[in-house]
Order: C-alpha cells, then sequence, then structure tokens
C-alpha cells in the first residue's frame, strides 16, 4: 500500500465576486476592537473620579475650582478624561458610519468631517483645561 500525504482542504468563506475583487478582512478590526475596550475601561475610573470630584466642589466658589483644576494631578487626570473620550468617540462614530453608510463618496466625506470635528472639539477642550489649569482665568 503506498502511502499519500493527504493535506485537508480549507474552505474559503468568501463570496467568488470577493475572492476576485480580493475583499475580505484587512485585519485591522481587531486593533479597533481592543481600543474600543481599552478606552472604555479607562474611562470607567476617570468619570466616576470626576463625578465625585464634581460632587465635592457643589457650591464652592469660581477661586476653589480655579485651585483645584491648578493641581497637576487634577490637570493630568481631565486631560486623560477629555483625550481618552474623544478618541472612544472617534471611534465608535467611525464604526457607524463605516457600518451604515454604504455609498463610498459620502462615507469617505463623513469620515473626514467626523475626525476633523472630534479632533477640533477636542483640541478646544485641551487649551480650556491648560489655559484653566496653568493661568488661573477662565
Amino acid at each position: 500500500m503506498s502511502e499519500k500525504t493527504h493535506t485537508p482542504h480549507v474552505a474559503v468563506l468568501r463570496s467568488p465576486l470577493g475572492r476576485v475583487r480580493g475583499l475580505g478582512s484587512a485585519r485591522s478590526g481587531v486593533a479597533h476592537w481592543w481600543a474600543e475596550r481599552v478606552t472604555s475601561a479607562a474611562l470607567v475610573p476617570l468619570t466616576l473620579w470626576f463625578i465625585l470630584a464634581l460632587l465635592g466642589h457643589l457650591g464652592a466658589p469660581h477661586a476653589a475650582i480655579v485651585a483645584w483644576m491648578q493641581s497637576p494631578v487634577t490637570m493630568v487626570l481631565m486631560l486623560a478624561l477629555v483625550l481618552t473620550t474623544f478618541h472612544h468617540m472617534h471611534l465608535g462614530l467611525q464604526v457607524v458610519i463605516e457600518d451604515y453608510i454604504h455609498a463610498e463618496p459620502v462615507r469617505l466625506a463623513s469620515l473626514l468631517v467626523m475626525r476633523a470635528v472630534t479632533a477640533l472639539l477636542a483640541l478646544a477642550s485641551v487649551v480650556s483645561i491648560l489655559k484653566l489649569g496653568l493661568s488661573g482665568h477662565v
């Protein structure tokens, strides 16, 4: 008896059109998925800290809030909260746009506008935090 080496046939789960066009997994989904999970996990303690800090400063005068914002720990945590929030928002909106807008020119334009608006809002927030924390003025 001759023994043949037989490799098992692996079925490819792509349509013939997908194979011709070369469409399929770009292998970028895993990194995006992990980034969403990491930012959401980071937002839990940051948001809890922010809520507790706000509750602790209810009724405080403006000067007390400015003094609190001038603390390096407060500034770092506020910057982390803002940057993580906007990054998480960007990741989520990107998925929504990619999943529900099918016309390529509209999808591309939507992604570019969303990215620009997200970046500008994040930048405005960072500038506000730094201005308040470093100069003490609103």
